[in-house]
């Protein structure tokens, strides 16, 4: 709360106190308490009373003091008066000098305020000089910086910029009344401009250096490529002179060690040099620039231009010319080893997904074109030449560490392609083979002659493949064009061809059955194991048992003509006196093909045809055929009658049959096919039939007689013998 001011009830004791005050101050705050305290409590006529007493009081004072003491008083003013006196001439004096004064003040203010103005002008100047020295210094700085841009040194032009904004602009922006701080916004308004100019021109330099490479990249591939050419070879040397090696392939690590004493470099070397400086620049000052995503950006988009305008719209096959095979080949390759070597060089530019994602995408691309430019080649030896390539391609590219999945894969179309091509052709010769084949066996005369066809009977695979594709491919071509077609030969009538398709067919069946264990030997180390089977092995053994069969055929067609030209006279008068002409006939057709038409053959199937055609012409020697022109068989219901004679021709047949048997190899278990005809003409020639009836004389003497036919015989004959 406010102070209250003290209340006054007599202004006697207050005035005196007031006029007393040794000092305005103290006046002042006596008096003005006393002023208020009147004026509030209306008193102001009292506070005068008590100064105008306290003035008379005063003047009473001074009257009573001046009447007392009056000489001494006028003895003072007297003194006063020459005090006055001096006063006067020393302020007269001082007047004086005063002008004195203030005329030399005068001048010298004219003086001082020229040297002023002079000082003014001289710092105006000194100012003016140091602001233009200062404006060089930042002008000297930029027109420092568009020398070094014009340079082609971007990044010390960068450093430049940088500098005369730390240096020189930002202390003269920061001071807002500095002279040259108009130039220093100017030039700082225009230094994004400068920056600009400088990306724009490493952008251009590295745009050139994109060009030249993706110009240089097919000669890149050719060198890479010729490079891994030389690799093989090196390689092949080195499993000549150790087999141990041969276990390792090109791009394995054992290769890879090997070959290290033989360094070459594929970027720079002497037919070839890629330079990254522009790369690198470009890449460093886009950093500097705080502009790394855009940089990256655009060096993606770019890229994938260049992949693109790398890749034809077509690929001729045939040609050797730019947009042949191999050139695309070469072109990828370059384009991708300079992608590999970029991310290796400069992993922040560069990704693993971004540099795998243009390699497939380029891979497809090729294997796309390639395929269509298949439909049009119809030559096996082309896709060998493009197997070549591609084979050249993948080993490359897989020293690179690119993924080569892809390009497997389509090799194994490829050699489907080259599979059908080689099916086509083969089929062509083989058909034309078996149409002018005289299916005759090759005479050979010497151990040369052998050794040539041994060594076109048969191939060795000198790299493996993949164990289903060409197993099919080989089982379809084995049954149906070499099978099949060796089958619908079978319908000859000449024995000789039968003959020979069936060595063909036991030859190829030993072929298919040496090709499945040649599959597994050359199966690739990714395929399943256990056992592998050709369908061809079943249907060249099956269809051997049908030539085998067809030989028996004509065979047996051959005994039946020979034996339907007998002439028995079974109620000859006369004993014959020599064998028959079918038997002599018959017995020497069987010598020949013996050997000659059936020479060729496995001992086990000469054997089986042989024993069938014994075993064939026992039976139709005894049962025969009706014949109206000739005389009929034995068991032939024409005839009614058997002599002496008669049984005696045949019985002389027989035994001429029997020993032309006993004659051949292994005659001793071929005579088993005559056991019957030899029985039934023994109890022809018995005297005593009855035994035959008698079981256990029978089963002993004539066990191989059929148990009906035999009762037919002795129905035939003239006379009965009793017991």
């Amino acid at each position: 709360m406010p102070r209250r001011q003290a209340a006054f009830d007599d202004y006697t004791s207050a005035v005196p106190q007031i006029i007393i005050a040794s000092t305005d101050s103290d006046f002042l705050d006596h008096l003005i308490p006393v002023l208020k305290d009147a004026a509030n409590s209306r008193r102001i006529p009292a506070l005068i009373q008590c100064l105008t007493r306290y003035s008379e009081d005063r003047e009473a004072d001074i009257e009573r003091i001046g009447l007392t003491k009056h000489e001494e008083f006028l003895e003072s003013v007297s003194r006063l008066q020459h005090v006055r006196e001096d006063t006067v001439s020393l302020t007269t004096e001082i007047l004086k000098l005063n002008q004195s004064i203030q005329a030399s003040t005068e001048k010298l203010a004219e003086q001082k305020g020229a040297l002023v103005n002079t000082k003014a002008i001289r710092q105006n100047i000194a100012d003016a000089t140091e602001a233009l020295r200062d404006s060089l210094k930042v002008l000297h700085a930029v027109n420092h910086a568009h020398d070094l841009i014009r340079q082609k040194n971007y990044y010390s032009a960068l450093k430049s910029l940088e500098d005369l904004q730390n240096e020189h602009l930002v202390p003269i922006l920061q001071n807002r009344y500095a002279t040259q701080h108009r130039l220093a916004d100017v030039i700082q308004k225009s230094l994004p401009g400068s920056r600009k100019a400088i990306s724009e021109a490493v952008m251009t330099d590295l745009n050139t250096w994109l060009f030249r490479v993706r110009e240089t990249s097919q000669f890149l591939g050719e060198v890479a490529f010729y490079h891994t050419e030389m690799r093989r070879s090196r390689q092949r040397k080195r499993v000549e002179d150790n087999q141990f090696l041969a276990n390792f392939k090109l791009n394995s690590s054992i290769e890879l060690v090997c070959d290290e004493s033989e360094e070459f470099d594929v970027l720079d070397n002497e037919e070839l040099q890629v330079n990254f400086t522009p790369l690198f620049e470009a890449l460093h000052i886009h950093d500097a620039l705080g502009q790394s995503d855009r940089f990256r950006a655009e060096y993606a988009a770019t890229r994938r231009q260049q992949k693109d305008l790398l890749l034809p719209s077509t690929v001729e096959l045939l040609t050797d010319d730019e947009s042949s095979l191999s050139s695309l080949l070469e072109g990828i390759a370059g384009f991708s080893i300079i992608e590999k070597e970029t991310m290796r060089r400069v992993p922040q530019l560069r990704s693993a997904a971004d540099v795998e994602e243009l390699w497939e995408s380029m891979c497809g691309a090729a294997i796309s074109l390639t395929s269509r430019a298949l439909n049009d080649v119809g030559n096996a030896e082309v896709l060998l030449k493009m197997k070549g390539f591609i084979a050249l391609f993948v080993q490359t590219m897989e020293g690179w560490g690119y993924s080569i999945s892809t390009l497997d894969t389509f090799l194994l179309t490829l050699f489907d392609k080259y599979a059908e091509l080689l099916k086509h052709r083969f089929s062509e010769d083989f058909q034309e083979i078996v149409s002018t084949d005289d299916y005759m066996p090759m005479a050979i005369n010497s151990r040369e002659e052998y050794e040539k066809v041994i060594n076109v009977s048969w191939f060795m695979q000198s790299q493996a493949v993949d164990d289903v594709t060409i197993g099919q491919s080989l089982d379809e071509l084995l049954t149906e064009k070499v099978c099949r077609s060796l089958v619908e030969r079978l319908s000859s009538q000449y024995l000789g061809q039968i003959v020979q398709i069936l060595i063909n067919l036991e030859h190829f069946e030993i072929a298919c059955q040496e090709l499945e264990q040649l599959l597994i030997r050359a199966r690739s180390s990714s395929s399943a194991g256990g056992p592998l089977k050709l369908n061809a092995t079943k249907e060249f053994r099956n269809n051997k048992k049908t030539a085998e069969k067809r030989i028996f055929e004509l065979v047996n067609s051959k005994i039946d003509d020979l034996v339907d030209t007998a002439e028995y006279d079974w109620l000859a008068t006369a004993v014959a006196p020599e064998p028959s002409n079918y038997m002599q006939t018959l017995t020497r057709y069987l010598s020949n093909i013996m050997n000659s038409t059936l020479l060729g053959l496995p001992r086990e199937i000469k054997e089986l045809i042989y024993f069938d055609a014994l075993s064939h012409a026992a039976n139709k020697i005894l049962v025969g055929t009706f014949i109206p022109l000739h005389t009929a068989l034995p068991l032939s219901p024409e005839v009614q009658n058997i002599n002496s004679n008669g049984v005696a021709a045949l019985a002389l047949d027989v035994q001429y049959l029997t020993e032309f048997v006993s004659s051949l190899e292994n005659g001793q278990m071929l005579r088993e096919n005559l056991d019957e005809l030899q029985q039934t003409v023994n109890l022809m020639e018995s005297d005593n039939h009855d035994e035959f009836f008698d079981i256990s004389i029978r089963n002993k003497k004539y066990g191989r007689v059929d148990a009906l036919n035999g009762p037919v015989l002795l129905e035939k004959l003239p006379y009965k013998r009793d017991k």
